[in-house]
């Protein structure tokens, strides 16, 4: 499991830079699963683990979001 103490929060703008991938792809693969989950930070902020977004950039078509996330 990883340490989320020391792993850092990325943005939509920076998530989107990193992958590639726009807005709407982005939320159609994390509700289909082949995305990791977004974490909310307040009330209108959500954000992705770093880690988790190098793992989909590492490997884009074979990422599947652990269950139970």
């Amino acid at each position: 499991m990883t340490d989320r103490r020391t792993d850092s929060l990325l943005r939509i703008k920076q998530v989107r830079a990193r992958t590639g991938f726009s807005t709407a792809t982005i939320y159609r693969r994390e509700a289909a699963g082949t995305f990791p989950p977004r974490v909310r930070m307040g009330p209108r902020m959500v954000g992705w683990y770093e880690s988790d977004i190098n793992e989909v950039v590492a490997d884009p078509a074979g990422y599947k979001a652990a269950v139970g996330a």
